[in-house]
């Protein structure tokens, strides 16, 4: 299970927001690149960044800040926010991230998540962020009424093979994850899936890891490891305990539904 930690972006600061409320914010740097070194020392193999005034504005702001993390970290580094057009992708592609995340994107233009998956494969992910089981967008103002498993179930079409999960009513508030919505979208779809969201104690980890047998791999962690509720060392200490070998779950590989002429 891989821990994950998280870097949110406004102004060129490190920040975190309470339910993704920019009125709810708390500065924890105001030397970004600092902190994703520190978490590289701490252990993280993969740092999760979010331009935060990308995704509420609908074009990124931070990639200079973002370009100078790229330069002082040797870690992967996944970037979403504001990402909504083929040319913005190969802008931040050139940036040196290593993958690149479709958030409103993928609600609103499906057909976008298909091309860059043609051009990029799987350094493509989708992130879905849900608020009651809906798919919220444009950084989390819009609430859709589209459920969040149905478009899970449309990205898996298209071939994507990682679906970042957020509950946003737990993000920031350091209240412990929805395990029932992770577990559901995992249960509902044959996709590997990062869960985010409220996780807030070792506890909390132990939950998540446990759920690797649904098709959990990952978890992203933001105001836990900032406040220091949790130790990132001890986290990944924690995940790197081993699920048994008779509860893992085998992925299948997954088939798209074939039409009747397909399957003459």
């Amino acid at each position: 299970m891989l821990i994950i930690p998280a870097i949110d972006l406004r102004k060129g600061r490190c920040v975190r927001l309470a339910q993704g409320n920019t009125r709810d914010e708390t500065v924890y740097s105001r030397e970004p690149v600092s902190i994703a070194k520190l978490w590289q020392l701490r252990g993280a193999k993969l740092l999760h960044i979010v331009d935060l005034d990308g995704a509420i504005t609908g074009k990124p702001k931070n990639l200079d800040v973002v370009s100078q993390i790229v330069k002082a970290v040797r870690i992967p580094i996944q970037f979403g926010g504001g990402v909504r057009s083929l040319e913005i992708i190969e802008e931040v592609f050139k940036k040196g991230v290593d993958k690149i995340i479709l958030g409103t994107s993928a609600y609103n233009s499906i057909e976008l998540v298909k091309e860059a998956y043609k051009s990029y494969k799987d350094k493509i992910l989708v992130s879905i962020d849900a608020k009651d089981g809906y798919v919220a967008i444009k950084g989390w103002r819009d609430v859709t009424n589209k459920k969040a498993i149905t478009l899970a179930k449309e990205i898996i079409e298209i071939g994507i093979k990682t679906i970042i999960f957020t509950d946003i009513k737990r993000d920031g508030m350091l209240c412990g994850p929805n395990f029932k919505s992770i577990k559901d979208i995992a249960t509902a779809v044959d996709i590997n899936i990062i869960a985010a969201g409220g996780i807030s104690t070792l506890a909390n980890v132990e939950n998540i890891n446990a759920m690797e047998k649904y098709g959990v791999t990952g978890m992203i962690i933001g105001k836990a490891i900032y406040t220091g509720a949790i130790d990132l060392k001890e986290a990944i200490k924690t995940s790197a305990s081993p699920v048994p070998a008779n509860k893992k779950h085998r992925k299948r590989k997954y088939k798209k539904n074939k039409s009747p002429k397909d399957k003459k």
